[in-house]
């Protein structure tokens, strides 16, 4: 009887561990900026998640921790996150990732909507990032290039383009990769730049007051995770000073603005969720090579476009991803 009893209590030593092991939950720390300005973004990531299997509280728990529109308070923010020992570290945007870097060297770390992510020093390459670090980045400098030259095809007398950007948003070799892009698109499209800074939406109105008294007859807007979140105040104000616009992602043109080109930005959030899974099942990140977008949507604002005035040519239209009427 004696052995029979030992014999079933050291069974169920195993089976209890084994229990215990199975019924563990793992945990995704989620590190953002402002999440509640841009909520579809967040429900992007999380139905990707249940596109793979995930439901919230039963088989995965998310740990959300938002800087409410304060990049100061990311760092503290990601060593929570940290002491939590989560399992992965979902950040977005550059800023975010980051200050998730800087916070461990060993939790496994998947950034969203980065921006040059080897020039910002969060991979060694894209093939092969290294480290505890990879994801999907936004654009290159490039894309701004790309963003002048759609918007001269759609408004072909535009001569003189500001851009808008915003210090702080990359970083400084980034910045600088970008304006000399935007310099050199200019230069072989004919059109004179005037940069504007904004650091925050207490400067729109000063920039736009800058813009109408250089008077620049259309707009760019750079990339930047507070432009994307005050897109619609900018969209107001860029029709306000009648200023045809174009956006790095279509939520501007969806917003009223007259177009937008770039990546889709809720697949990026939603593509996301394939690294969380492949890093919960064992992969290192260091060996899951960083996706760059592979299709830029063209987005045409027809009813701005009327609302302005301007005829957008044919072939324009024609080569357009979406015309919104």
């Amino acid at each position: 009887m004696f052995l029979g009893t030992l014999a079933g209590g050291l069974l169920a030593v195993p089976l209890a561990a084994e229990a215990q092991q199975a019924a563990k939950v793992p945990r995704i720390g989620y590190l953002a900026v402002q999440p509640a300005a841009n909520p579809h973004l967040h429900e992007a990531f999380r139905q990707g998640l249940r596109d793979l299997g995930y439901v919230e509280g039963r088989n995965v728990v998310t740990e959300y921790r938002e800087a409410e529109g304060k990049p100061e308070r990311l760092p503290a923010l990601a060593a929570e996150l940290v002491a939590l020992k989560v399992d992965v570290l979902v950040a977005q945007p550059t800023v975010g990732a980051l200050a998730a870097k800087q916070a461990t060297r060993t939790l496994p770390i998947v950034f969203i909507a980065v921006a040059d992510p080897v020039t910002s020093g969060l991979v060694t390459s894209l093939a092969r990032p290294g480290g505890n670090v990879t994801g999907l980045s936004t654009f290159g400098p490039d894309l701004v290039g790309k963003c002048l030259e759609q918007l001269k095809r759609a408004v072909p007398g535009v001569s003189r383009v500001a851009v808008l950007w915003h210090p702080g948003a990359v970083l400084e070799r980034t910045a600088k990769d970008m304006l000399k892009e935007a310099e050199v698109a200019a230069r072989a499209l004919g059109v004179r730049l005037q940069f504007i800074e904004a650091r925050g939406p207490d400067d729109f109105d000063r920039a736009f007051s800058e813009i109408t008294r250089a008077r620049a007859s259309a707009l760019t807007v750079f990339g930047s995770s507070m432009f994307f979140s005050e897109r619609r105040r900018l969209v107001g104000l860029a029709a306000k000073n009648r200023l045809p616009a174009v956006y790095t992602w279509r939520e501007g043109a969806d917003a009223g603005g007259l177009m937008a080109y770039g990546p889709n930005i809720p697949d990026l959030f939603r593509r996301a969720a394939t690294y969380v899974d492949k890093i919960l099942k064992g992969a290192k990140p260091g060996d899951l090579p960083v996706e760059q977008p592979t299709k830029f949507e063209l987005v045409i604002n027809l009813k701005t476009a009327k609302a302005l005035g301007l005829t957008i040519p044919r072939s324009v239209l024609g080569r357009a991803d979406e015309v919104i009427q």
